[in-house]
């Protein structure tokens, strides 16, 4: 049994990560801030799923408190963090840039002065597919550059990778990156598209399609993603003897430090997926075609090889059976007949 933190529990990963964790016996602390970004009885919801369970100890608390922080580290004994707990997503970032900085890097911050301070084995954190930015090489992997990202929150998530980098390097605190793509699923947050979507659709409302529908996203099912964080947790980071800094490699490092793509390695067209949900709602959607936003990409693509060597996992859940199962999911918990 080990003691692990997971920063943001209320959350979609988080909450579906917590209860993976408990059902194979660890002891869970989860901490989060229960903000009202997205409807907070959905957290509220999740979390009580979580609370239900004798082994899960739940800490209202945001990563900004730097005395809240110190204590919960102090006090937890953890053998290992996941921190999953940010400001997400990208549009928002356009219209409140500072929640991402207080968020994702004061934050973040305190997180690893935690580790730094309390001998914790090995962070785990959710960095993101957006920090491929403007790269177009497809599949995208962790070895290439990424300098140019296009929104503050791909921003914010390279800054967690280079953050966490400089504390495995000074202080020898193992951590692994993990670039998640595109995640949905039951439970899944009211701000992405497929919640958007079956929403709209069900309540007879247009659906706002963006880059008139050429979008491609490596969509990956929650599932499997709890799956990958779960053999990263166990997989703690060694140094890489091959490592030179005359031909540096991002994803991997002298120090004991990692990168992983999680995702589905198989990019779908938004109106592939949109057709899909259709189908499983019974209904046809009304779309209002329009240019790609500010900050978003037009395509996705997860290289997952090497976490296929390093954990022997790759996600391979078809949207046609992650679709279905959300469609259940919602249906159940909205009381839709």
């Amino acid at each position: 049994m080990k003691k692990i933190l997971i920063t943001g529990a209320a959350g979609f990963i988080g909450s579906s990560l917590g209860k993976r964790l408990l059902d194979r016996g660890d002891n869970v602390t989860g901490i989060d801030n229960i903000n009202d970004y997205y409807d907070v009885n959905l957290k509220l919801a999740r979390l009580k799923q979580l609370q239900e369970r004798e082994e899960f100890r739940f800490v209202k608390r945001d990563l900004q408190d730097r005395s809240g922080m110190e204590r919960l580290f102090a006090e937890g004994g953890f053998d290992a963090v996941v921190n999953l707990a940010a400001q997400a997503g990208v549009r928002y970032s356009l219209k409140n840039p500072y929640s991402y900085i207080d968020s994702n890097i004061v934050g973040f911050l305190n997180v690893l002065e935690g580790c730094r301070h309390n001998n914790v084995g090995h962070l785990v954190f959710a960095s993101s597919s957006s920090v491929y930015g403007a790269n177009t090489k497809m599949p995208f992997s962790v070895h290439d550059n990424v300098d140019h990202p296009v929104s503050l929150y791909a921003a914010t998530k390279k800054a967690n990778e280079l953050m966490s980098h400089t504390y495995a390097s000074l202080y020898k605190i193992p951590c692994t990156g993990l670039r998640f793509f595109t995640v949905y699923g039951p439970w899944g947050r009211p701000d992405m598209a497929l919640f958007l979507f079956t929403k709209a659709i069900l309540e007879s409302r247009p659906i706002d399609v963006f880059n008139y529908g050429k979008m491609r996203r490596d969509f990956t099912y929650i599932d499997d993603i709890v799956e990958g964080v779960i053999r990263v947790v166990d997989r703690i980071p060694q140094p890489d003897p091959l490592w030179h800094g005359d031909n540096p490699d991002s994803a991997v490092s002298y120090a004991p430090y990692r990168l992983y793509n999680i995702g589905n390695h198989n990019p779908v067209e938004l109106m592939k997926f949109i057709e899909v949900l259709e189908s499983c709602l019974g209904k046809k959607a009304e779309k209002n075609l329009m240019p790609i936003q500010a900050g978003d990409v037009p395509a996705t693509y997860a290289d997952v090889d090497d976490l296929i060597r390093d954990v022997g996992f790759k996600p391979a859940t078809p949207i046609e059976v992650g679709i279905a199962r959300f469609v259940e999911w919602y249906k159940d918990y909205y009381g839709i007949k």
